[in-house]
């Protein structure tokens, strides 16, 4: 099993790595040219760039993902295409993607999007808290545990 992680804005990468470490299991940071860093990450954790495109990141993540895979996203529509692999997916609030939520989560995607195209202030995620973190941890130690 190998952590996948939807990088470019995960507000949870220092949570997932020690998650890791802890369970010995390899990371895989996936992130796009714009947000290159130079920080050092333990020998289990891995970046793959993609280069700069609408979906690259998208493409290269289920590109990688295996039956049994975790995935970390907060793209609805990369979920949708990783349950189809055997993966399991959470975003990183904590919650679970799964075939009984997955389509009312796109059709809500798709409400934002013509209301934004619209005209039409929608608010975007709130930073996540402390508390939030916490959760999160808990529900991805849960999901390793259960593999």
């Amino acid at each position: 099993m190998t952590i996948l992680v939807d990088a470019d804005a995960c507000p949870v990468i220092a949570e997932i790595i020690e998650l890791a470490d802890n369970h010995q299991l390899n990371v895989i940071l996936v992130r796009n040219f714009n947000h290159f860093t130079s920080k050092h990450y333990p020998d289990f954790v891995s970046v793959q760039y993609v280069d700069d495109g609408a979906d690259s990141a998208d493409y290269k993540i289920v590109a990688l993902t295996r039956p049994g895979d975790i995935v970390i996203t907060q793209d609805y529509g990369l979920a949708s295409l990783l349950l189809n692999k055997k993966a399991i997916i959470l975003h990183h609030n904590g919650k679970l993607y799964t075939k009984d939520n997955i389509d009312q989560l796109l059709t809500i995607r798709h409400t934002s999007l013509q209301m934004r195209r619209a005209g039409i202030r929608t608010k975007g995620p709130k930073a996540l808290s402390p508390a939030d973190k916490a959760y999160f941890k808990e529900q991805l130690e849960k999901t390793i545990l259960n593999q």
